[in-house]
């Protein structure tokens, strides 16, 4: 895995319009030239800003919503970027906010240290692809590129939800 990517463009004659490419790269952090992945799931975390942004309804109404608009765009993206281009990060943006949404679901004390834990949880089974992420990752449409992030997401909550658990119990 190299830390450093080159944005390898495979069509320059493709056009790609400024909503999609804004959208699909979560505000142009796909094009920083290093974990663009991790710097679109931080980008996520800052939505947390927003009052109210946690409330399940809105968390989950938000993902629902950029989930269908990340495969569009992600479509689009890949006409001049190519398979699961480096630039999109509005899978790892659906990603985390899933993750986000199970903690919140499941945990009565939603702070800091879930929102952290769901980060690094996030990132460790976005990374790892254990299926059925791999399988959606192999899919090479807008489709596979949003839900292997979903299935992180969905792996994350789980995870983030048993540590705070955990510690709610034995460290408070």
């Amino acid at each position: 895995m190299r830390l450093l990517k080159k944005k390898k463009i495979v069509n320059e004659d493709y056009r790609i319009d400024f909503f999609t490419m804004f959208l699909s790269s979560a505000a142009f952090t796909g094009y920083m030239p290093f974990a663009s992945g991790t710097f679109g799931s931080a980008f996520a975390l800052i939505f947390l800003l927003i009052p109210g942004f946690s409330n399940p309804v809105v968390l989950g109404t938000l993902s629902l919503i950029f989930f269908f608009a990340g495969i569009i765009t992600s479509e689009r993206m890949m006409f001049r970027y190519g398979d699961d281009p480096s630039v999109v990060v509005i899978d790892e943006v659906v990603g985390m906010w899933v993750t986000l949404l199970i903690t919140v679901l499941f945990l009565k004390d939603f702070n800091i240290t879930a929102v952290i834990i769901s980060f690094f949880a996030f990132r460790f089974f976005d990374i790892a692809k254990i299926w059925p992420a791999k399988y959606f990752d192999k899919i090479k449409s807008g489709f596979g590129i949003m839900f292997d992030d979903v299935v992180a997401g969905i792996y994350g909550g789980i995870l983030t939800v048993i540590i705070m658990k955990l510690i709610n119990e034995y460290i408070k």
